[in-house]
């Protein structure tokens, strides 16, 4: 009797535990835990992804430059959808059968749960008109995001575009999501984090024809959307519209930089694009068009991915690193019997008076003046061998920028070429001498440098000996100054006493009367210093190219030109230099060189056939 009443009362014990177990695992599920009650709510809301308005960005004077507007992709839910009346739906959205079909398959690949993009950035008139009748076709529902806008349609290879993401980003970066996009050139890439801010989230009660019927759980599970930061870019935007008028017609490039701090004034590649273009539904076929149909390459940016050989403008740094070296003095004078001649071969020169000293040999550009001086610097008995002189005049030179990146913020910046010892070793397999490469006296040969580094080495010049790593962004948000390594120097090898003479002879190259190559970039009451440089071309009319800074004592403006074809450093490069320091400088061009600006805005050097002109 006694066992019998135990094993009722155990039996009892387990069937009271039982229920107490499962009451507190009902209330957990109703009360506590909403997992469930979230999943069975599932079928009647929405979570609809709030896009952060994308960052603003300004010129150095704060005109807009780029801004958002709103922009609406049509969304589908697979699982949600209901049998419609297609004929009806395609003729809302202007599409085929065929395009619905296959947009459908294409999200229900992607996910029966999860929204995905079946119509990307409907305009505003068909949106508005679907909004009207969007209750009749339940899985399918209205995302608004943003559009870039360009209100100066400008500076396209700086301020870069936006392209949807790829399936990799995607995978190599959790923020992105099936129809979102990212920076692909420019600013937009490099500054992508910055400028994108933070998604949010809001969830919305619908009732069985999709239409919103008001917040879901009070906003309980809603995440507000973090705007991207504001930038301030150092662009003059007038200057880069100015060159870019200059430059039509042409190809090349200008960079101009503010040498007390590096910041990019202008930039300019042609020929360029408009913004606009890399914008909307139309984007991709204008991609392909720019890409497979254009010849002249308006997406490849000639400032920092064209290599070129710098001409006589490098003329200046050899003067430098001869006189830092002390293979010269501001004194030496050097013969030029209309060019340079050793045995049989000859380097060609312009007839000017002869023998010249460093700064009016700057001045003449003369060729027979820096092969002597490049030599010297090899030849130097302190080196003990040709090959040693010319380990140390590399080093000197790839203190001003050269042979590698400089680190400018933006993507796709090029290394150049500044040829190392071992290579001319292989090239000539044997002891080679230094008229194996007296080109490279005169910036020709193998040297490969591009026109950003050329800008850099102009502001090195004004700044008597250092420069400032150039860039494009002044601030970011609420942080008003640059990255740190954007505000520290960077010395050159060569000592700030060296640089007077030099820069004697550049203003000389612009003001210095007959002779002088540089002439058509002088401005009424400014102090410019130049360089002018004509580039050998085998294939088509010579490259003209010109380097500057002004005013001479405090300087404000630092800017090389490179017009390809464009024969003489004097008849392209000179003249629109002057009349970009002008603009800067003055506001405007003074009516005694309206003349010269007309002549340079009305050159056609692409649809006009070129001279075979070499000099």
């Amino acid at each position: 009797m006694n066992n019998f009443s135990n094993r009722k009362y155990i039996i009892g014990g387990i069937f009271i535990l039982l229920v107490l177990i499962f009451i507190v695992r009902l209330f957990n599920l109703q009360i506590v835990d909403d997992t469930y009650k979230l999943s069975a709510e599932n079928n009647s809301q929405r979570q609809v992804t709030q896009y952060p308005a994308r960052g603003l960005i300004y010129d150095r004077n704060g005109k807009l430059l780029v801004y958002n507007q709103a922009a609406y992709d049509l969304m589908v839910i697979p699982r949600q959808l209901h049998a419609f009346d297609t004929l009806d739906f395609c003729k809302l959205l202007g599409i085929e059968k065929n395009d619905l079909i296959d947009g459908i398959k294409k999200a229900k690949h992607y996910s029966y749960r999860r929204a995905s993009i079946f119509l990307k950035q409907l305009s505003s008139e068909r949106y508005a008109v679907l909004q009207e009748k969007l209750y009749k076709y339940p899985g399918f529902f209205v995302q608004t995001r943003t559009l870039r806008k360009y209100p100066y349609k400008s500076a396209a290879h700086t301020l870069g575009y936006l392209r949807e993401v790829t399936n990799q980003e995607i995978k190599s970066d959790p923020y992105f999501r099936q129809g979102d996009y990212i920076g692909k050139s420019g600013i937009e890439r490099t500054y992508e984090k910055e400028l994108r801010g933070e998604k949010g989230v809001k969830m919305f009660w619908v009732d069985v024809y999709n239409r919103i019927k008001g917040s879901f759980r009070d906003g309980k599970f809603d995440k507000k959307a973090v705007s991207g930061k504001n930038l301030v870019s150092s662009l003059d935007i007038d200057l880069q519209q100015y060159g870019e008028l200059l430059m039509q017609n042409k190809k090349g490039g200008i960079v101009a930089i503010e040498p007390k701090t590096g910041e990019i004034l202008a930039k300019i590649s042609s020929p360029g694009y408009d913004p606009e273009m890399f914008v909307g539904r139309a984007m991709n076929k204008n991609y392909q068009m720019m890409v497979q149909n254009d010849t002249l390459k308006p997406l490849f940016d000639r400032t920092m991915l064209a290599l070129y050989p710098p001409g006589s403008i490098f003329k200046l740094v050899n003067a430098l690193i001869g006189l830092q070296e002390e293979v010269i003095n501001p004194s030496t004078r050097f013969e030029c019997y209309n060019g340079y001649h050793v045995g049989n071969f000859t380097m060609g020169c312009h007839s000017h008076e002869s023998p010249l000293d460093l700064r009016h040999a700057i001045q003449h550009s003369c060729n027979s003046y820096f092969a002597n001086e490049f030599r010297a610097i090899l030849e130097s008995p302190k080196f003990g061998s040709v090959q040693n002189g010319y380990v140390q005049w590399r080093k000197d030179v790839t203190s001003f920028g050269f042979g590698d990146k400089l680190g400018v913020d933006l993507p796709n910046e090029k290394t150049g070429s500044i040829p190392t010892n071992e290579y001319y070793q292989n090239k000539y397999r044997e002891k080679w001498r230094s008229l194996n490469i007296i080109s490279v006296a005169i910036g020709q040969g193998e040297l490969q440098i591009t026109p950003m580094q050329m800008a850099n080495m102009v502001a090195a010049i004004a700044n008597r000996g250092y420069y400032y790593l150039p860039h494009i962004i002044k601030s970011i948000g609420d942080e008003l100054t640059p990255a740190e390594k954007y505000q520290e120097k960077h010395y050159t090898n060569v000592d700030s006493s060296h640089f007077i003479p030099v820069i004697d002879g550049m203003e000389m190259v612009v003001s210095g009367g007959a002779g002088s190559t540089g002439t058509l970039a002088a401005i009424k009451d400014i102090r410019v210093c130049g360089k002018t440089g004509t580039v050998e071309n085998s294939d088509e009319a010579d490259h003209s190219v010109f380097v500057a800074f002004a005013p001479r004592e405090d300087p404000k403006i630092a800017i090389v030109v490179y017009v390809e074809n464009g024969v003489w450093g004097s008849r392209y490069g000179a003249p629109i230099s002057g009349l970009m320091i002008e603009k800067y400088l003055k506001g405007e061009i003074a009516e005694n060189k309206k003349w010269l600006e007309k002549r340079m805005l009305d050159s056609d050097l692409i649809h006009t056939i070129k001279p075979d002109i070499k000099n």
